[in-house]
């Protein structure tokens, strides 16, 4: 069943490894991402707190609760951030490169 699935894939032209465009496009929106909604997620931490984001989490000056809110909140805000955009641009990704291979003859 396997090797079908191989061998239909190999016909249509897709592989199993992505290619190395969308591996650089990936890498590059990875890190825009990460950049952006930490600015963001930091933005909001300060208009909901009333206070500067935590510089480390480590220091002794910062509560337990605080820093585990803001690891929490960072946490999950990037993450969520990293998967939507992600998702979203490996469809376009997707539909850019099969529109492409259509109007290759």
């Amino acid at each position: 069943m396997a090797d079908m699935a191989r061998e239909a894939k190999r016909e249509l032209g897709a592989t199993d490894k992505p290619d190395m465009q969308w591996r650089i496009v990936g890498g590059l929106l990875g890190l825009a991402v990460g950049f952006c909604s930490r600015k963001v997620l930091s933005f909001a931490w300060e208009k909901a707190t009333g206070k500067k984001p935590p510089a480390s989490a480590d220091s002794p000056d910062i509560g337990l609760g605080e820093a585990i809110a803001y690891a929490v909140v960072m946490g999950l805000g990037m993450e969520i951030t990293r998967i939507v955009i992600t998702r979203s641009a490996a469809k376009k990704w997707r539909s850019w490169k099969d529109a492409a291979r259509d109007l290759t003859p």
